[in-house]
């Protein structure tokens, strides 16, 4: 069963507050958007589209000019059956961006990383948050965390990009993503992080088949733990194809839009995307109808 957002009375009492460093949102009412900016050659969605630095801040511009809240570089492909790259590798792709988006004074930036040694470069050259797919799985991640005031987003995923969706299988998707997400929360304030700058992100389409990626979006409030933020990323994802039979990826925008809808109706408050515009109109739609909503229950 869908759960809709709280009714005005609780919703006053659920403020939520997400760190990263100097910064912090107010996850209350109004969700965020984190604009994907891919510096990779063969991302799934959109490999080499901002491999060029130019390419690439004049991308960060327009995502900021439609509304972004953070944006998220990622200098590896996270894409299905993809190979790891070396942190030097890496580093080469993700570090002039940081630096670039830090010196033009540009939004709270986000790097999407696993690797504990790009993590540490990227805070220093300025960025906010780690968004970690691995779910700082590595004690190196997590000791960097610790010394750090940056945000974190703990994703959850079965396996690796290269094997993650070779038969994932699951008793209970729900119940063992919730499962990991307390662990993980426990694990990690237990090592001086501050419950206030983890936010949590089940990973839809990583290690998941079609009617897992379904459960998680009809159940978010069922996994979210400790009162910390869900972060979504539904960016044309696979499972729209499968569910449509839609193999470009350009018709996928509208499905997104749709699934953005429906997850931030039921409590997620992060949205990370490719189409920026359209996630933040779609978002202020919606918030416009649950805050309507909240005033006359």
């Amino acid at each position: 069963m869908i759960k809709r957002n709280p009714g005005r009375n609780e919703a006053e009492n659920s403020r939520v507050i997400w760190k990263a460093g100097s910064l912090q949102w107010d996850l209350s009412q109004r969700a965020l958007v984190m604009a994907i900016l891919n510096v990779t050659p063969d991302s799934f969605s959109d490999g080499g589209r901002h491999f060029d630095l130019k390419d690439t801040l004049a991308a960060a511009r327009q995502f900021i000019d439609e509304g972004a809240d953070i944006l998220d570089v990622g200098g590896e492909s996270t894409r299905p059956g993809s190979a790891a790259i070396g942190s030097e590798d890496e580093m080469s792709r993700v570090l002039p961006v940081i630096r670039e988006l830090v010196r033009n004074g540009e939004q709270a930036i986000s790097v999407d990383t696993c690797k504990p040694a790009v993590a540490a470069a990227a805070l220093e050259a300025g960025a906010h948050i780690i968004n970690d797919i691995s779910g700082l799985r590595d004690p190196e991640m997590i000791d960097l965390c610790a010394s750090t005031d940056c945000g974190i987003v703990v994703m959850h995923m079965q396996g690796t990009p290269r094997t993650m969706q070779k038969s994932p299988q699951y008793s209970d998707v729900v119940s063992e993503v919730k499962e990991f997400f307390e662990e993980r929360y426990l694990t990690l304030t237990e090592a001086g992080i501050s419950s206030d700058r983890i936010a949590f992100d089940p990973g839809i389409g990583f290690g998941k088949t079609l009617s897992h990626n379904l459960a998680l979006l009809s159940r978010v409030e069922d996994y979210r733990v400790f009162g910390r933020p869900i972060l979504m990323g539904l960016s044309r994802k696979s499972l729209i194809g499968n569910l449509l039979g839609v193999n470009d990826l350009s018709r996928r925008e509208n499905p997104t839009q749709a699934l953005t809808a429906l997850t931030r109706s039921c409590g997620a408050m992060i949205h990370r995307t490719h189409q920026v515009r359209e996630i933040v109109e779609t978002l202020r739609m919606v918030e416009s109808v649950l805050l309507e909503l909240c005033f006359t229950t």
